[in-house]
């Protein structure tokens, strides 16, 4: 009988909520009503479990998002979620590799080059049990990529939105930094640019950028997109367009991570996706995650 047969099992779910950002406060920071924004979210989320229909959370909030956001309200059936024959990308992380040296961490700064109080990987640390038996668990967390994801349902502009390959975008072109999305996402995986830099402390920093979602923008300068918007992980889709795994993939010293094609049966992700140790963070929610874990 091994030190933990008795051990509780993890709750992976609450490790996400004490990592959530306090939705009222994050609003309250947002020029945007802040009412308007947590009562979307909720409802939102409603939408996605098929508690409430979308034509009736269209009917709640047309006006008030008509009146809200005048001419950046781009009024639609919710994300556009289309289907292709290509590939739909999923990462698959096995936490029991995972050793939690934030290594995914550190290369996903380097490879998106995000500034100060934005990390799209992060690792989150709990301990678990009673004394004496306490274990430490780690649990990543880049974004969901969700199939129904609700950042997309309360984006008043459209800016977020679906990709055929199972990736959801944000168009920071479009994005006006309300912040909806940020708290409507169950999963804390967005974050606003407020236009830190490292610039003061690197020489340099601020002229390379990271070509997110393909878009090359050049050096990264104050009252330029994408500061004043909001940012997540995009699976490192610029890498993913040459052909290359994302950052934090490719640079795990444990292997806990898997990246491939969850079309394909015959992919290393389906497989482990098809595992009995194989779950999503908050299923009950009906997101439906591209982003799979082992226990």
């Amino acid at each position: 009988m091994g030190l933990f047969s008795n051990e509780k099992k993890v709750d992976y779910d609450k490790i996400v909520d004490k990592m959530l950002p306090d939705a009222k406060k994050e609003m309250d920071e947002s020029q945007y009503d802040t009412e308007l924004g947590l009562n979307m979210a909720r409802d939102a989320r409603k939408v996605i479990s098929g508690k409430l229909k979308i034509e009736d959370f269209h009917k709640v909030y047309s006006s008030s998002l008509t009146k809200e956001f005048g001419n950046y309200y781009a009024s639609g059936d919710g994300p556009d979620i289309r289907k292709g024959d290509g590939p739909k990308w999923a990462m698959v992380i096995d936490l029991k590799k995972c050793v939690g040296c934030d290594t995914c961490t550190v290369s996903c700064k380097a490879e998106n080059r995000t500034p100060p109080g934005i990390s799209y990987n992060v690792v989150m640390e709990s301990l678990e049990g009673e004394f004496p038996n306490i274990k430490a668990v780690n649990l990543p967390r880049p974004c969901m990529q969700c199939d129904k994801p609700a950042c997309a349902q309360v984006c008043p502009t459209r800016a977020t939105y679906k990709m055929e390959n199972g990736i959801v975008a944000i168009d920071n072109d479009r994005c006006i930094g309300c912040r909806y999305c940020i708290v409507a996402c169950p999963y804390g995986a967005r974050s606003f640019d407020f236009g830190e830099s490292y610039e003061q402390e690197m020489q340099g920093a601020n002229d390379v950028t990271s070509p997110e979602y393909g878009v090359e923008r050049g050096n990264r300068e104050k009252g330029k997109t994408p500061i004043g918007t909001v940012r997540k992980c995009s699976f490192c889709f610029h890498r993913l367009q040459r052909g290359e795994e994302p950052a934090c993939v490719e640079t795990c010293i444990g292997d806990a991570r898997f990246f491939g094609d969850l079309n394909d049966p015959n992919s290393v992700v389906s497989k482990l996706a098809a595992s009995p140790r194989a779950f999503r963070l908050k299923e009950e929610l009906g997101t439906h995650p591209n982003v799979i874990y082992l226990r």
